[in-house]
């Protein structure tokens, strides 16, 4: 019997270099009249209420010197730019 290290199969590195593309997912409690100012604010901004808390939270993070350093950016907002993908549509 051999052992991972012995064997001939390329053994996986135990720290991938990218992150899964999966978000974690919260339940966040707020006061309803907390929520109405972030919702407002988030619409000024065109943001939706989500995307406000993290912004939000990722600058209070980087103030403060938490923010890890491998910490990706922001997800785009809105559709993705022209001939992004595949059966994205030609240029014109």
């Amino acid at each position: 019997m051999t052992t991972p290290s012995e064997g001939s199969e390329p053994s996986e590195d135990p720290a991938p270099s990218r992150r899964p593309r999966q978000r974690k997912q919260v339940l966040l409690r707020l006061d309803p009249q907390v929520y109405e100012a972030l919702a407002r604010w988030a619409g000024d901004e065109l943001r939706s209420a989500n995307a406000q808390i993290e912004f939000l939270l990722r600058r209070a993070l980087a103030e403060a010197g938490r923010l890890p350093g491998d910490t990706g950016p922001l997800p785009r907002r809105g559709r993705p730019p022209r001939g992004g993908g595949p059966g994205a549509a030609p240029p014109p």
